[in-house]
């Protein structure tokens, strides 16, 4: 199926519930189809891999208004070129992270968008900070400057059962944030994938990451 009618049927999907961001999470995907993405009104790329986003950044430098995300688990020696190429970073888990991230950044006319990854379905798999730890790092990344806290991002349990409970949880989580005078500004709550995406929006999501939905099933080698 044609990209075009792949999100034709997401956006009707999502018309009752529409997210504030579509991210389309665009690991092996080429530049090429990113660009036909773009042609269709997409904005906002999600990438895992550091050197394979730089390279598409590379192709695509002529389009305006593209906003990269880097949504995939970060390495300490990488932090700086994150700072430096991304506008979001949605996988920060612990201070050190966040404060290399913060250096980085420093002379950038703007700060770095973050978001704290909570592994909220508690699979060693999957990354993130433990809830319990999200007040904490919340107050920290609050005060580094060259930083934004705009909210949380996980990846919720894929059996139906107990991402619903996830889903849940994270909404809670958020409006605990939210109703802090320190963090009364966030506004991004990250989660919902091409598995689940429209229950994450009936529950409060206003970010959803979409990939194979809109992409279709991709390999390394498809690059």
């Amino acid at each position: 199926m044609p990209l075009a009618e792949r999100l034709a049927h997401v956006q009707c999907a999502i018309a009752d519930h529409p997210p504030q961001c579509l991210l389309a999470a665009s690991k092996h995907v080429t530049a090429e189809t990113l660009r036909g993405a773009y042609a269709l009104g997409l904005r906002h790329f999600g990438e895992n891999y550091l050197q394979e986003a730089l390279d598409k950044q590379t192709a695509l430098r002529d389009l305006d208004g593209v906003v990269w995300h880097f949504i995939g688990r970060i390495q300490r020696n990488k932090t700086a070129a994150l700072a430096r190429h991304f506008d979001w970073v949605e996988s920060v888990d612990r201070p050190l992270i966040a404060e290399r991230l913060h250096a980085a950044r420093a002379g950038m006319v703007a700060p770095l968008n973050v978001l704290i990854e909570v592994a909220i379905s508690g699979e060693g798999s999957k990354g993130g900070c433990a809830p319990e730890e999200v007040p904490v790092l919340a107050l920290a990344i609050s005060r580094l400057s060259h930083l934004r806290l705009r909210g949380l991002m996980a990846l919720v349990h894929p059996q139906p059962e107990r991402a619903g409970a996830d889903f849940r949880r994270m909404a809670e989580l958020f409006l605990t944030l939210q109703q802090t005078q320190v963090h009364a500004d966030l506004d991004t709550l990250s989660m919902g994938t091409s598995a689940d995406y429209l229950q994450a929006l009936q529950l409060g999501a206003t970010e959803i990451r979409l990939g194979t939905i809109l992409f279709g099933t991709r390999t390394q080698e498809s690059l």
